[in-house]
């Protein structure tokens, strides 16, 4: 299950050429939103008859209509962008399937600890084989004309470029840069053999998709878009990404835009341009500017913002703990989540009626991890 339709039909060609190179005889079928009633119906059948041994989809995949024949394993792929509820959905279509989630959006390593105390975390931080780290810029506006030069001498050398702006269309009420003005913009200045062309989450979906498939295709060299395509688009030919407003996004975020380039053997680039140049908008694109280490960006922007509540609504400021502080207590946090399992798995009614005994089952890390708080803090 992934969230968009263009990175959905991205799995489903990749895992069909797969098999066709390895002579793997499991069938793959493709499961959207945009599809006929048609299509669906007959997915649908062979769903629930077993004809279909994999399926790749969106939110389509968690639908109703959709009956799974023995579902042993749930893929979530950029799981960040789906709700927990949706997740589990997924899962409760089978009888206890593996689970398997994934995502590119850095989460500080022991934070990932915590949140996902119930799984096996598994880390990917090295690049695949043949590729080149991405050269980072920050810049102002006034290298505009600069990157222009730039990206125009890249597609001359058969390459291929995004451009990201922060909106649609223009706005009275917000300054930044748009996407159907800019695109005009980027034709008056490259040369006229570039196709430019432009691409919004408020297209429909064919069209975004003949989009895709066109710049997939190498023909178009400059796509001009909004952060729709931040997610898992994979286009290798792609060597240039330039984010204007860069201050307007999250470096989460900016690190996944960033992520679309850098896919192929070619030396890459990401270019942001900030709108503004304050001292902390400045240094907070420096943490892009020095590293693609994801783990490093998202425990500088933890600093920086703090977490906000993991699991509710605020996005950022200081996490509501009592005494426990997230960097300084880190260890014990972790030791909290390890010794919640051990807990758990002594006692899976949690049937202890008094707190003495349940102290009583202490480890004496946990305990020593108590006292060493205890110690730092004026009451517990």
């Amino acid at each position: 299950m992934v969230p968009t339709e263009v990175l959905a039909r991205q799995h489903f060609e990749s895992i069909i050429q797969m098999f066709e190179e390895y002579g793997i005889g499991a069938r793959a079928i493709l499961l959207t939103g945009s599809m006929t009633q048609k299509e669906k119906r007959l997915a649908y059948e062979a769903i629930e008859s077993h004809r279909a041994d994999i399926i790749v989809g969106t939110h389509a995949l968690i639908q109703e209509k959709v009956v799974y024949d023995k579902l042993a394993l749930v893929i979530t792929d950029e799981q960040h962008r789906f709700g927990v509820g949706q997740r589990q959905m997924l899962g409760s279509k089978g009888e206890e399937p593996h689970v398997l989630v994934m995502s590119a959006t850095p989460i500080p390593r022991t934070l990932a600890i915590i949140l996902y105390g119930d799984l096996d975390i598994s880390v990917i931080d090295e690049l695949p084989a043949n590729r080149l780290p991405i050269k980072n810029c920050v810049v102002g506006t006034g290298y505009r004309e600069n990157a222009y030069k730039f990206i125009a001498k890249e597609v001359a050398a058969g390459r291929q470029a995004y451009v990201i702006c922060p909106m649609v269309e223009a706005s009275e009420m917000i300054e930044g840069e748009n996407v159907i003005d800019y695109t005009e913009t980027l034709r008056r200045n490259l040369p006229p053999s570039i196709c430019v062309e432009y691409l919004h989450g408020k297209m429909k979906p064919k069209e975004k998709n003949a989009l895709m498939e066109r710049f997939a295709a190498g023909e178009i060299q400059v796509l001009v878009s909004t952060t729709v395509i931040e997610v898992g688009i994979n286009v290798p030919n792609a060597t240039v990404m330039m984010i204007e407003n860069a201050e307007r996004f999250g470096l989460a975020q900016l690190h996944q835009l960033r992520g679309r380039v850098g896919r192929g053997g070619h030396q890459s680039y990401c270019i942001m341009v900030s709108g503004n140049d304050r001292p902390e908008t400045m240094e907070r694109l420096d943490i892009l500017n020095r590293s693609n280490d994801g783990f490093y960006i998202a425990s500088e922007d933890l600093k920086l913002r703090g977490p906000g509540d993991i699991f509710g609504v605020r996005q950022s400021g200081d996490m509501e703990f009592k005494l426990a502080d997230i960097f300084t207590d880190a260890a014990v946090l972790k030791s909290a989540s390890e010794e919640a399992d051990r807990l758990l798995a002594d006692d899976p009614e949690l049937s202890r009626e008094e707190t003495g005994s349940l102290r009583a089952g202490w480890t004496p890390t946990w305990r020593r991890a108590m006292e060493k708080l205890c110690c730092r803090r004026d009451t517990i």
